[in-house]
């Protein structure tokens, strides 16, 4: 009889891809709390100089990996050589690091007063959708509100890239040109050295 393997509580942190995901729908403060999924794989890569973090604590990885190994949602394919060369990794970390820095100069704009709260998402970099019911005003400053919605765009953004790319090929395909997986990638091959 074969071993099945331990089911730990962070095997189910998939859940918590879709709860960020709900609460941010209702109120785009709630954003800020994807800072988590940025900060703690770096630190656990630093700390400890491997990927454990992304290989066993990434929700969206998990949740890739349940809607397309267990609801059946992915051809399971291998995906192209260039998705996981290193030219495509980097590649994409700098232009999705050039993305993040773009939202934080709007948040610095809306910040310094030189520009107006947007109360909308912008998918894939480009197509904005209106999501006023996210936000109705706070007692915070409207800086923090565009981090919101500038944070919450580029999650829901890579997360449906992720998506798109489990159907078409393996689960976590998505795994393989992760920025936050290039980074700790990078962190542990410095650490080592």
């Amino acid at each position: 009889m074969a071993n099945k393997k331990k089911t730990h509580w962070y095997n189910y942190l998939w859940i918590w891809s879709i709860v960020y995901f709900a609460l941010g729908f209702f109120n785009i403060l709630f954003a800020w709390l994807g800072m988590i999924d940025f900060v703690l794989p770096l630190i656990f890569a630093a700390v400890f100089g491997n990927k454990w973090f992304c290989n066993n604590m990434c929700g969206r990885g998990q949740l890739f990996w349940v809607l397309g190994r267990k609801a059946k949602l992915s051809r399971r394919k291998p995906a192209p050589k260039w998705l996981s060369s290193k030219w495509f990794r980097y590649g994409f970390l700098v232009f999705f690091l050039t993305m993040f820095g773009a939202m934080i100069f709007q948040t610095y704009l809306v910040f310094s007063g030189a520009d107006s709260l947007h109360k909308a998402i912008k998918l894939f970099w480009t197509f904005k959708v209106p999501w006023k019911q996210a936000y109705s005003g706070s007692i915070l400053p409207d800086w923090v509100a565009q981090f919101g919605f500038g944070f919450y765009s580029l999650m829901l953004t890579s997360t449906l890239i992720g998506l798109i790319v489990m159907v078409l090929y393996k689960e976590r395909t998505w795994c393989t040109f992760c920025p936050m997986g290039t980074m700790t990638q990078g962190i542990c091959k410095l650490k080592t050295k």
